[in-house]
Parts: structure tokens; sequence; C-alpha cells
């Protein structure tokens, strides 16, 4: 079976297997990200129903179930992609020239070896919650097993003997169990830490009350931050929590009844309650507030923080496994669309020339006049910097960036298109989509491809200084550049931006080997550089 077939065959294996675990209640490791896109609940609710063409759409049930149409759509997608390489592919022999290219690529061993060393990478990252997640791989209590971090649901504490509803803490039952039930075992991930939003509660500040106010510690100035209302300075017993603004409460803050458990949520502003109360939850009057303070911490085997933690208390190494995968994640995506819009439009270009031609040329001119940061931020300030997604980010990015594969593709196709085989096929009759993307096409394609490593260094360095600059994604997405802007205001805690750092260089150094080892192999003439 040629390459082509096993491509495809393997894109309609894993399009199969993605929606049969979906559809049994599974998650598996990186095919779950098929059925990521979840709608917010703010999104649910502000959903009202509509038409598409004058047809009658139910937009609210629509949001409910976005997860699973927009995974379910991806996975047809992908296998009919699938089958078209496999019907398309009968037959395919490899170029004897490409092949001698593969050949002198493998020979130049710097770029070789780095491109061995990314996909260990890659395959490191497609294993996603078996390696880095609080959830527990395997549970076995009472002698029925069950399998937490691999099944779509959420494990609340009463299923393995406790008496909350919440999910349940498996590092907590880990130093539980391992004391007081020795025949009930949990098998946790070698990184037992989310990517973000996991941090441990190190210590507590008392804040001062003053006239209904909340202060610092000091009590000379209202305090500004988040904040939890515990029954006393020593329980751990929480009345509240939420965002302090100018000694005030202001947003969404949650309450918790008698016994600590969670109650509901209720918005304030300026101190005052503006939802209705939650039924059961106790009177705020009567606690104490506390700042809780994250410290860094270095690296600690006892507790698997094997690279410490930053200045929330979230993993480092967790992080900078989870910003991996958007960084390899976003590569991908960012190829697929900026490619696939530059070689079509530079083809065309090319090809047809004319009126066509010039008035592409002035759009892309005018597009490169436009500074790239400044749209970010119009758009970012537009619609809240907590609700900016990675799609929304890779569309940024692709609205720019298909310029120069348009203008380097539109200077090949515009040589090439009065080459003798391409009069040939026109005089036999080809149609023009066969000429330029049959005939035109992958005699030049070869060369474009020295440009794919250099994009996704490109890729990989605008997200992290984006997110360092604070006009990335949001915070539910890990980033290497927010734990270098952690690192830069916390240089007393060299381990967060030591990590960061070293990170971001091995993997555009990785990148960039492979770029120059590509380039010397698939262009004709000799490179020097690196030797």
């Amino acid at each position: 079976m040629n390459f082509p077939r096993k491509l495809g065959l393997l894109m309609i294996v894993v399009a199969v297997v993605a929606a049969v675990a979906e559809w049994t209640g599974w998650a598996l490791p990186s095919l779950r990200w098929f059925f990521s896109f979840d709608a917010t609940p703010d999104q649910v609710l502000n959903a009202e129903a509509g038409t598409i063409l004058g047809v009658p759409v139910d937009w609210p049930q629509f949001r409910k179930s976005q997860g699973e149409i927009v995974g379910y759509g991806w996975c047809i997608l992908l296998l009919l992609l699938g089958a078209g390489v496999m019907i398309r592919a009968t037959g395919f022999q490899w170029n004897p020239l490409t092949l001698r290219k593969i050949e002198r690529f493998r020979s130049i061993g710097r770029g070789h070896t780095s491109l061995k060393l990314l996909g260990f990478l890659v395959f490191l990252a497609l294993l996603d919650q078996v390696l880095v997640g609080k959830r527990a791989l395997a549970v076995r209590h009472e002698g029925a097993w069950s399998f937490p971090a691999f099944k779509d649901r959420i494990f609340s504490d009463h299923e393995f003997g406790g008496e909350g509803e919440e999910e349940a803490d498996f590092r907590e039952l880990k130093k539980q169990w391992k004391e007081l039930s020795p025949d009930s075992l949990v098998i946790l991930p070698p990184v037992p830490w989310d990517p973000s939003f996991d941090s441990d509660e190190l210590m507590r500040e008392k804040l001062v009350q003053i006239n209904g106010a909340i202060q610092e510690p000091s009590g000379k100035k209202p305090y500004n931050g988040y904040a939890v209302c515990f029954e006393d300075a020593e329980s751990e017993t929480k009345v509240l929590s939420g965002s302090i603004r100018k000694g005030k409460l202001s947003g969404p803050i949650q309450t918790y009844d008698e016994n600590g458990e969670l109650a509901g949520k209720e918005v304030w502003k300026d101190g005052e309650r503006v939802s209705e109360p939650v039924e059961g939850a106790v009177d705020p009057s009567k606690g104490k507030w506390c700042k809780v303070i994250y410290m860094p911490l270095p690296a600690d085997w006892e507790t698997r923080h094997f690279l410490g933690t930053d200045s929330k208390g979230w993993d480092l190494l967790a992080q900078l496994y989870g910003g991996m995968q958007v960084l390899f994640k976003a590569a991908v995506l960012y190829l697929l669309l900026t490619y696939l819009i530059g070689i079509t439009l530079g083809a065309l270009m090319g090809y047809f020339g004319g009126v066509f031609d010039l008035f592409m040329q002035r759009v892309m001119e005018i597009m490169s006049n436009i500074p790239f940061l400044l749209v970010v931020m119009i758009i970012i300030a537009n619609i809240g910097r907590d609700k900016v997604t990675l799609a929304t980010i890779l569309i940024i990015f692709c609205i720019f960036s298909w310029i120069s594969v348009a203008m380097y593709l539109r200077t090949a196709t515009y040589k090439e298109k009065a080459r003798d085989y391409v009069n040939a096929a026109r005089v036999i009759g080809a149609p023009t989509s066969r000429v330029i993307f049959r005939h035109i096409l992958p005699n030049v394609i070869a060369t474009l491809v020295t440009l794919v490593p250099f994009s996704v260094t490109s890729v990989v360095s605008s997200l992290t200084a984006l997110d360092f600059l604070g006009f990335g994604l949001s915070d539910r997405y890990p980033s290497w550049g927010r734990i270098l802007s952690d690192g830069i205001g916390h240089l007393g805690s060299p381990w967060i931006v030591s990590s960061v750092f070293v990170m971001l260089v091995i993997l555009l150094l990785l990148v960039t080997f492979v770029g120059e080892a590509i380039r010397e192999a698939f262009d004709p003439r000799t490179f020097t550089t690196y030797q």
C-alpha cells in the first residue's frame, strides 16, 4: 500500500474511532478534541430562535448540542477526505526526483534528527490526559474499577465513599486511601495536575473590614482581587468567594451552605447584591475575609511539581505540556488554512493574470500595510479577552499570512504556464482546474514545502508574543507566553522563566534545523547555513 493510501486509511480510522468513542461516552486521548467545541453557558442563555435562508432554527437547542454537532461534522469531513485520498491515490508512484530529494534530506543529520525529535514531541502531545491531568487514569474501589480520565462525565465524591456531590479530588483520595484503605487504588497520571485552573492553596492572609469595606491587612487601602470568606480565620468552611473591587464585592460570587458545600452563584455590584439570593446560603456578615496567596514554589518531587509552580500555584510542567499541545494544534490549523488560501489565490493570479491579478495585488498591498498588532488589539477590545478562542486568533493570523504564500505561487505559476507541457494540456482540452492543480501545482509545490517549517516558527513566535503582551488567548488555554510574562514579574523565582525559555528555544531550534535541511534538500541551489 502506497503512502497516500496509508494516509487516507489513517484518516478514516481516526474519524470512525473518534465518533464511536463519543457515541459510547469515552474520552480518548487527543480524539476528544473533535468534540471540544461546546458553547459557553452565556452563549446558550443568549441564544434565540431564528432562521437560516427562511428555515426555522432552534438556536438554543443547537447551542446546547454544539459540541456534538461540530464534532460529528469534523468526523464526517475527515472520513470523506480519507476516502477521497484513498480513491485518488490508486496507482500513485513517487517521482524519482522527489525520492532523491527525500534521500538528500535524510543524509543531513541535524535536520533528520530534529525531525525525529519533533515527531517524538508530537507523540507525547497526542497522549494528552494519559500524561497530564488531575483526573485518575484508573480507580479501584470496593472491588469495582472505573476510568475517570477516559470517561466523558464527572465522577462525584460520593461515588468513592465521600459525601459531597462535587467532582472527586483524586490526589486527595490517593493520600487518604494509602493510609485508611489499602485495598483501594488510585492510579494518577505522571503529572497529576491540570494545565490551568488547578492549584494548591498554600497560605492565606487575613483582610480587615472597616465600615463595610474590605481593606488590605494594613487597613490603609481598599483590597482589590480575589478573596474567600471563611466561617472564621482558622476554619476551612467557606461562606463566599469571589472578586473584590475597591473593597466591595463585585461580579459573580460563589455562595456556600452551612456545610461549606457550593450552594450557587449570586451577582454583586459595588457591595450590593443585584441578583436573587441563593437559598440555603450563609449570611456573609458572619464570616472572615482572607486573601488566598499562591506563592511560586520550586521543584518538589514529593508533590509531583517536577518543575515547580508559578505565582498562581499552577504546575509549570503541566502548563508547558498544555501550551505545547495548543501550539502544535495551532500550527496544524494555521498551515491548512494559510496554505489552502495562499496556494489557491496565488495559482489563480499567476494563471489568469489580467484584471484579477491587478485587483488581488492591490488587495494584498493594502493588507500588508495594516498593522497586525493594532488589529488584534481592536478585536480583543471589542469581543473581550475572556471570549477569545484559538479559532479567533488563527483567523486573524490567516487574514494576513496567506499573502506571502500567494505571492510566491503567483510568480511560480506565471513562469510555469509558459512551458510546453501546459500548452499541450490546453491543446488536448484539459479544463483550467486540471491544468492548474494537476499539472502546474505539482511542479511548484516542492519548493513551497521549504516555507512550511518557517511558517511554523512564525505562528509559534506570534502566539507566544501575543500571550506575553496580554492580547492572546484567554486563561482557559495554557500558554507559554503567560508563563514567560509571569516569570518576568517574579524574577526571584527563576525556575518560572527558565523553564519556558528553554522549551521555547528547543522547539524553535528543532523547527529551524528541519527547515534548513528541507531547504537544502529541495532547493536546487547549495546552501551553506549551519555547515
